[in-house]
């Protein structure tokens, strides 16, 4: 079994408040969980209303399949017109580890 951890930093565009913040990551949240089944979660940042942290955690049989998922999802979030993709890390972790 692999687990895969990636964690996104995102500038979010024309935000002015915390309010819409959570209007702005709430669906992006929400499509990742539906359309890969993974676990996302606002990680970071909580304070600031032009920046958020977002870390997404991946299980999977094979560390390539784990590794594409990872991948899917941050092309997900950087193909967003209202958010930029600051960084993306991501770390693989196996059963023996």
């Amino acid at each position: 079994m692999y687990v895969g951890a990636l964690t996104l930093d995102l500038l979010l565009g024309d935000v002015r408040s915390l309010k819409q913040k959570r209007s702005v990551i709430r669906p992006i949240v929400a499509e990742l969980q539906r359309k890969y089944s993974v676990s996302v979660a606002e990680t970071g940042n909580h304070d600031l209303y032009r920046r958020c942290e977002i870390g997404i955690a991946v299980a999977a049989s094979t560390a390539a399949h784990c590794t594409a998922l990872m991948n899917s999802c941050e092309r997900l979030v950087a193909d967003r017109p209202e958010v930029e993709l600051l960084s993306a890390r991501q770390r693989l972790f196996n059963d023996e580890e």
